[in-house]
């Protein structure tokens, strides 16, 4: 009785605080309402009605090839992919360790590029900001099919450069074969994340531009060198930054799809390397037409994203910093 109470009387002060509001403040609070109108339509059509579509297809049987055969299974498309399909974990598998390689890598490259293109003693600044952005601008795919001569084992300019540079016999056959070989793949498939990093740097380089400049001025005055700035002044201040591209590249990589499925065929080449969960998504959902399976599927990744979500939001207090907050 006493939660019904709670809620009755919330009801009513809410009532309470909309008369006691005077005329323009509920004029301005209805266009608000009428503003956000539409995301919420947006959201609630786009977004919350496909999820749950979603999971209902995740209790069904239900053939693409045979949409008049739908049948209600329960939970058996969950217990087949929890249970029964090995590839489920085998490829949750090579995308968490693909990201342990690639995320913090990327993270820290976008940074200390921001940094390096903040610089004022940096000479064309503007020119070099535009020269790493511009690879954004390329469509994917054909960044990707630039990146696989890039790549190629025996004409490739990135192993032509190592040989030249160090005199390893890179090139050839036995060569480096950055596509080929299991235990390179994921850093060639890092080295194309970092040619296209050019968001986070602009991403960085605002947080960057919104550092009060008295702190560095206080900091050099007491004899604080450049790299106790960077670490006690910098790195502290610009992360909520950090944070977001963490947030942000956590949720590309666990949808990590396209790479893989153009330079390796979406079939785990070489030896299940780069059978992401993505790639056995999409063989599940379209490549066998099996949307109930591919449904439950597609809900297991998005509980464990929100699951890790969730934790770095948990332990985010301990090491983001917001400005104007007490400690």
């Amino acid at each position: 009785m006493s939660f019904v109470s709670e809620v009755v009387s919330a009801r009513k002060s809410r009532r309470l605080r909309w008369r006691d509001m005077s005329p323009l403040k509920r004029h301005d609070a209805k266009w608000g309402y009428i503003f956000i109108s539409l995301w919420i339509v947006g959201f609630l059509v786009f977004y919350l009605l496909p999820m749950v579509a979603s999971f209902g297809f995740s209790l069904l049987e239900f053939q693409l090839a045979k949409p008049q055969d739908i049948e209600f299974v329960g939970m058996e498309n969950w217990s087949r992919m929890l249970f029964d399909d090995e590839f489920v974990w085998q490829s949750m598998g090579v995308t968490f360790i693909f990201a342990l390689i690639s995320l913090p890598i990327g993270l820290f490259v976008a940074l200390a590029l921001a940094i390096l293109l903040n610089s004022e003693d940096l000479v064309g600044r503007d020119i070099f900001r535009t020269l790493f952005y511009m690879p954004t601008m390329v469509p994917t795919i054909a960044s990707l099919f630039i990146w696989r001569g890039v790549l190629n084992a025996q004409t490739g300019w990135l192993n032509r450069i190592i040989e030249f540079a160090t005199g390893y016999p890179a090139v050839g056959i036995n060569g480096l074969r950055w596509l080929d070989d299991p235990s390179l793949i994921y850093i060639g498939y890092t080295y194309i994340g970092i040619w296209g990093v050019g968001n986070a740097i602009i991403i960085n380089l605002a947080g960057l531009q919104s550092v009060p400049t008295d702190l560095y001025e206080a900091a050099k005055v007491d004899g604080a060198g450049w790299l106790r700035r960077l670490w006690s002044i910098t790195i502290p201040m610009v992360t909520p930054v950090i944070f977001y591209n963490l947030i942000l590249g956590l949720v590309g990589l666990l949808q990590y799809f396209l790479v893989p499925w153009v330079l390796n065929g979406g079939n785990g080449y070489p030896d299940g390397s780069t059978r992401f969960y993505m790639i056995h998504f999409f063989n599940n959902a379209f490549g066998y037409a099996d949307m109930g399976y591919g449904a439950a599927l597609a809900w297991l990744m998005f509980i464990v994203g929100m699951i890790i979500t969730i934790g770095l939001f948990v332990t985010a207090p301990f090491w983001v910093y917001y400005q104007g907050e007490s400690r």
